[in-house]
This record gives C-alpha cells, sequence and structure tokens, in this order.
C-alpha cells in the first residue's frame, strides 16, 4: 500500500501544478525506472503521452501475467502474444532482483513438489532450509514474503541470474529459466555481464512501455485521482 500511497502523492503534486495534463500511467512508467534507478539499475528514457484506461479489474490481471508455476511455454506464449520475445522474458525476468513474493507462491517447492511430499530436489538445501523457518506447510505464512534475490535483495543488479545457476531461484518459473536450454545460454550471459544485462534491460522496458498504450479520449482519459475514474 505504501506504493500506492507514493503514486498518489506524486498524482497530487503534479495535479496542483499541471492539472488533467499527466496520466497515472506515466507517473507508474517514471516511478518503476526512477525506483529501479535508485538501487543501482539503469536510468533508461520513459515516453510519455500515456492516457489512463477507463476499466481497471483486478480479473483482468491474472491472464496477462506470468503465474509462479507457469513453465517457459506458458511464458513464451504469453509474452508472444505482447509482441515479446524469447529473450525479453528472460531480461524482464531480472526485475526479480528486486521484490518479494508470498509464502503461497512457492509453499509447494518446500513441502511437497508436484505431490512427491518431498522439496524440490531444484532447490539450494540452504535456501530451503531458511525459506521453511518462514514458510511453514500449514497456517502461519498468509502475509509472510520471500525476496526473489536471496543475496542482494535490495540492489538491481544481476545476481539474480548468478542465483539462478547456484539453484537459488524461488519460483518455479524463476528455476525454469536456468533448467530450459533455450533460456539457460541467456541466463548465463546476464550472470557473467551486468552492464549487458542492464542494456538490455533498458530495451526491453522501452518496448514493454508501448504496449497497449491509450492516447486520446476515444481511448482513455487523464484521470484526476489514480484510484478513480472521471
Amino acid at each position: 500500500m505504501e506504493a500506492y500511497d507514493m503514486i498518489e502523492k506524486a498524482k497530487a503534486m503534479v495535479e496542483s501544478k499541471c492539472p488533467g495534463v499527466v496520466s497515472c500511467a506515466d507517473i507508474l512508467a517514471l516511478a518503476a525506472r526512477d525506483f529501479i534507478h535508485l538501487l543501482g539499475g539503469p536510468y533508461y528514457p520513459v515516453k510519455k503521452g500515456r492516457w489512463d484506461g477507463r476499466m481497471s479489474m483486478a480479473s483482468l490481471v491474472y491472464s496477462n501475467v506470468p503465474r509462479a508455476n507457469s513453465t517457459i511455454d506458458d511464458m513464451l506464449k504469453l509474452f508472444s502474444s505482447k509482441g515479446l520475445t524469447l529473450n525479453d522474458l528472460v531480461v524482464l525476468s531480472g526485475a526479480h532482483s528486486i521484490g518479494f513474493a508470498h509464502c503461497k507462491n512457492f509453499v509447494n517447492r518446500l513441502y511437497n513438489f508436484q505431490g512427491t511430499n518431498k522439496p524440490d530436489p531444484e532447490m539450494d538445501p540452504r535456501l530451503l532450509k531458511s525459506l521453511r523457518m518462514s514458510c511453514p506447510q500449514y497456517g502461519g505464512n498468509i502475509g509472510v514474503r520471500a525476496p526473489f534475490d536471496a543475496t542482494t535483495p535490495f540492489a538491481f543488479d544481476n545476481a539474480y541470474y548468478q542465483n539462478l545457476q547456484g539453484r537459488l531461484g524461488l519460483l518455479a518459473s524463476d528455476k525454469a529459466l536456468f533448467l530450459d536450454p533455450r533460456t539457460r545460454p541467456l541466463v548465463q550471459a546476464f550472470a557473467k555481464d551486468k552492464n549487458k544485462f542492464f542494456q538490455d534491460f533498458s530495451l526491453v522496458m522501452d518496448k514493454l512501455g508501448n504496449i497497449g498504450v491509450k492516447r486520446g479520449k476515444k481511448h482513455g482519459e487523464i484521470r484526476r485521482v489514480c484510484t478513480m475514474h472521471q
């Protein structure tokens, strides 16, 4: 909720100076870039001029984002539907350099992987032990979160890819990137070269920022308050 509060504060400040001009969509895109940069990531250009959509429903989100247990085929199908490539998939997964996931998204890997009543053998035993301390198998884990990047959770860097090589991926969809022969070479390349990852990430974020852009009253609006339609 704190993150949403920051967006609301930024929007209120912009509205006080130039009402009805800057969309919430642009503010979100700029805030994402600035947050990444503040944590050590690249500072990339962000195109402005988006309008806000007139429909915001949580039920529409799930079919448009990867799941915690998505396979590479699942993710490639989703990304291809947005005009994104296999390279884009691996690059954007690097956003897991920061952020957290709730226990429910990976608890099956800790205790009953694929119905075996055993942990996922592809998880490093040290990570398994640490996660089990935070996330019990039954109850007590609602609201508990673990970082995607177990080594540098508050820095935007290429450690995420290095972690995948060391079996330190948090989600099943993370570990799949290193296990699949189609994506493994990219994981290895980004693990070795942070500058390459930063360069590719900047390019792909620009590409991502051009998907589904709305402009003009026929397609959208400029919201006065980000949580409310006009």
